[in-house]
């Protein structure tokens, strides 16, 4: 991964490249909850999730699937996201469960709401939320 370090502060990527944090369940394949950890198995991801993925990945982008399935379900998330070709960086457990999330952080987020279809990003303008200044 490419960094631009500036002494005494965090690391940021290059431009033009994004750090993509991706949901599993109900996002690239079915919404499958930790309680049921067979369906995890064999369930099918959705095909223009993985194509759109994938291209973000090779146009150079950093995948990391953020899932709230358990530390206990990592082995079985790796195992089928590589069953099914999937490429990324890393992935991280223990997102909390249950939406509605506000994310707080020094560095700039973008967040986009999975609505059924996966494709390539646009810019839209949105009112959001955010601190006074």
């Amino acid at each position: 991964m490419e960094l631009d370090y500036i002494e005494h502060i965090s690391p940021i990527l290059k431009d033009g490249v994004k750090n993509y944090l991706i949901d599993i369940d109900g996002t690239i394949t079915d919404d499958v909850p930790n309680e049921e950890p067979e369906r995890m198995v064999t369930c099918e991801p959705y095909p223009d999730a993985l194509e759109t993925v994938n291209r973000w990945y090779d146009d150079g982008h950093q995948i990391c699937f953020f899932t709230s399935r358990t530390e206990n379900l990592k082995q079985i998330t790796i195992d089928w996201l590589d069953k099914h070709g999937f490429k990324y960086h890393s992935v991280l457990c223990g997102k909390p469960r249950g939406g509605n999330y506000h994310w707080i952080d020094n560095h700039l987020v973008k967040a986009t709401r999975y609505k059924g279809k996966f494709t390539d990003m646009i810019e839209k303008q949105v009112t959001i939320e955010v601190f006074e200044d």
